[in-house]
């Protein structure tokens, strides 16, 4: 009788345990539990512990949905911009949002995640249209870019209210130039910086024949004293050598009269080729040709004067 029953106790402890895995659900410190009963939310649970439910889940009488509790991040990349310049730029953002009313996300997005961020995505990609689109691009570079976050987080509040998330925190992660706006901003560079360099070599040969002349002046005005003391030194050597002549004329004026005659012909005769047809009777010039001591000679013919034959 006992053994007959044992099958049956099985089954019934069996039943009962099953009965109160069904019944219990955990809801660790990371997650947020929405209990359904046929479709409908019964409770939703915050605090991490162990809860209670009716069993029979696949019966749809009562079944629980976890949602995340901590923050969730998704991205935004390549989105194509156009700034108050009318230039377009690629920016890449990303949002972190916390699921704060379960019971709201999953009347609106029936708490799907993927459903929710789509719409969001399309409400990040408006606002930061509209942000960029009352700015140039410079405010993105600026201390203008926390004003800029705050502007589009405001703009995400409301939508993230209505699927029963809050938004965190926006953050703009890259902000550049698209291709075309890129080379356009090279050339307009490019050109700056020949524009740039063209005056600074103007000024460089401003500077250049500025500081030539100033060297041009001072070459002329030292060549110009040079010159004048030159020419006072000049003066005094030759003042000095006439004071000598005239010294040596006083002591010894025949051969004063001499040595001046002798300079003379050196000066007149020094250089070669050349006859001169003269009477050396009536010349007072040829005077030592002859005669040492300067007597001209009392013949009356013509003599021919050679300077390139040596003198008698």
């Amino acid at each position: 009788m006992t053994s007959s029953r044992l099958p049956a106790i099985l089954i019934a402890l069996a039943v009962v345990l099953l009965l109160i895995y069904s019944s219990v659900f955990v809801v660790n410190a990371r997650e947020q539990a929405i209990v359904l009963r046929f479709g409908q939310i019964r409770a939703v649970k915050t605090e991490p512990g162990i809860y209670f439910k009716l069993p029979f889940a696949f019966m749809d009488a009562d079944r629980v949905q976890y949602v995340q509790q901590q923050e969730l991040r998704f991205d935004l990349d390549n989105i194509r911009v156009q700034v108050s310049g009318g230039k377009f730029y690629e920016v890449d953002a990303f949002v972190v949002y916390k699921i704060m009313d379960a019971r709201k996300f999953r009347e609106t997005v029936s708490g799907d995640r993927d459903a929710a961020e789509s719409r969001l995505r399309t409400r990040l990609d408006a606002a930061l249209r509209r942000v960029y689109g009352l700015r140039g691009f410079e405010a993105a570079l600026s201390n203008e870019r926390a004003a800029m976050m705050t502007d589009v987080r405001n703009d995400l509040h409301r939508d993230a209210e209505t699927l029963g998330l809050n938004i965190e925190d926006v953050r703009i992660r890259r902000t550049d130039l698209s291709q075309e706006v890129s080379q356009n901003t090279y050339d307009r560079m490019k050109a700056e910086r020949l524009a740039e360099a063209e005056l600074i070599r103007a000024r460089g040969n401003e500077e250049g024949q500025r500081r030539r002349a100033v060297a041009d002046r001072q070459v002329v005005e030292i060549v110009a004293d040079a010159q004048k003391d030159s020419e006072v030194l000049r003066g005094e050597g030759e003042a000095e050598r006439n004071g000598i002549f005239a010294d040596a004329s006083k002591r010894d004026p025949n051969f004063y009269e001499f040595y001046r005659s002798m300079a003379a012909y050196n000066k007149a005769l020094a250089s070669g080729g050349k006859t001169l047809v003269l009477p050396p009777n009536q010349s007072d010039f040829f005077k030592y040709f002859d005669s040492p001591a300067g007597s001209a000679p009392n013949s009356g013919a013509p003599a021919l004067a050679n300077p390139t034959a040596p003198a008698n």
